[in-house]
């Protein structure tokens, strides 16, 4: 069975090597110049390979479309990703969150052990190589013709082209185009695990600032739309860190349905707000001689506390034994409501996942066949699939490719869509 992998990325590079350890005669076409570009920047850098978590709760935690890869998670799990590598020579460990890095904290390690394999196995690699098409005859591919006009035959063709994001590792979308050329749905492109701007321009005087175990809440003209628990950070324009992120992508669908939308920080959420007035009270009592400026230093970053002052309307010099029942509920607010106004996403350039992308409904689940081309398989980000931060995005890639190269060197030429 001769195939075509279109695609050197996580999922592409395991579907070639599924497809040739099932005794396919592989051939994997890659734009850049090396495979794996953005694999090699993933967990910056580190390379967060999947999660030990069970498969029901890395579905759950593929927001978009996870239930579709039920089955291809089942026949490729997590516990399949790791005895890969570790069979590759890439010792792994299991940190935070049940997320799984290489021991070496190398995202080269991964990406290099994937190429051994594909060279163990004899697949054919050519790199500087752009697919502009896929061939087909009569509802089957027949192969796919490149930029410079070569075309290369095949009976199956994988398109592990990737998303929108990070375009500079060859992810410029290429493979949406592709598909609908072929007749397929193409849903909205979103940008997904990527930083917030704000209105608010105080943000540049806290650049930086990170905020541990704090409760984000999305709200949409008010009305809580999501809520998260976890870390974040102030930048320039906004803010980002793994709770931005994770509640990027819903974010971006209602930013762009036009709606006002605010992210509301909690950061003392461990506190009933009768907990955090006494807690406030105590600090007062303690630096009762002090301004306020002075004397919440125990319940704030010092850069953080003229903010939140300005947030509950109170002058950061007034001195604490001034300060009255009515204002002290003002700030203990502020601590519990500190709202910032979202304006949009940083651009899809710039986000780690894309969300949107060829329709589930039109690919099997079980093989990742095309519904509509035989011989045609899709594998990847340019799948309307995503996930938050945590592994789950690599696994999905991984599972999908295992799924796609073992379906596609079987010698039947009767489609799994026809069974």
């Amino acid at each position: 069975m001769q195939v075509i992998v279109v695609g050197a990325g996580p999922g592409g590079m395991m579907a070639a090597i599924c497809a040739a350890e099932a005794g396919a005669e592989v051939t994997l076409l890659e734009k850049k110049q090396r495979p794996g570009r953005k694999m090699r920047i993933t967990g910056k850098g580190r390379c967060n390979i999947t999660n030990a978590a069970d498969t029901d709760t890395i579905i759950k935690n593929i927001h978009g479309n996870g239930h579709f890869l039920y089955s291809v998670l089942h026949a490729f799990n997590n516990r399949d990703v790791m005895d890969f590598f570790e069979r590759a020579g890439v010792p792994l460990k299991v940190e935070r969150g049940n997320r799984v890095f290489p021991q070496s904290d190398k995202a080269e390690d991964a990406v290099e052990a994937l190429i051994q394999r594909l060279r163990e196995l004899g697949v054919t690699l050519l790199t500087d190589c752009t697919v502009q098409g896929i061939l087909q005859e009569e509802g089957h591919v027949a192969g796919v013709r490149t930029a410079d006009s070569r075309v290369f035959q095949a009976e199956r063709v994988i398109l592990a082209t990737g998303g929108a994001s990070y375009p500079v590792t060859g992810s410029t979308g290429d493979g949406y185009r592709m598909a609908k050329a072929l007749g397929h749905t193409v849903t909205p492109i979103l940008p997904s695990l990527v930083p917030l701007e704000t209105e608010e321009t105080w943000v540049k005087e806290v650049q930086g600032l990170s905020l541990r175990n704090v409760r984000v809440r999305l709200l949409v003209e008010g009305k809580r739309k999501e809520e998260l628990f976890g870390e974040m950070m102030f930048t320039h324009f906004g803010v980002t860190g793994p709770l931005v992120l994770s509640l990027s992508r819903r974010a971006a669908q209602l930013l762009r349905e036009g709606t006002l939308l605010e992210l509301s920080i909690n950061m003392k959420p461990a506190l009933t707000p009768e907990q955090l007035d006494a807690r406030i009270q105590r600090d007062f009592q303690r630096y009762q001689r002090k301004n306020l400026k002075n004397a919440m230093t125990d319940l704030l970053p010092q850069r953080l506390i003229p903010i939140v002052l300005d947030a509950a309307y109170l002058d950061e010099e007034k001195s604490v034994h001034q300060v009255t029942a009515q204002e002290r509920r003002r700030l203990r607010d502020a601590l519990q409501d500190l709202t910032l106004t979202i304006t949009g996403t940083r651009p899809i350039a710039e986000a780690i996942v894309t969300a949107g992308g060829i329709s589930v409904k039109e690919i099997n689940p079980k093989s990742m066949e095309s519904k509509l081309v035989k011989g045609l398989y899709f594998v990847g980000e340019m799948v309307d699939v995503d996930a938050y931060t945590g592994g789950y995005n690599l696994q999905a890639a991984f599972s999908m490719g295992a799924a796609a190269g073992s379906w596609s060197a079987r010698e039947e030429r009767k489609s799994t869509n026809d069974k």
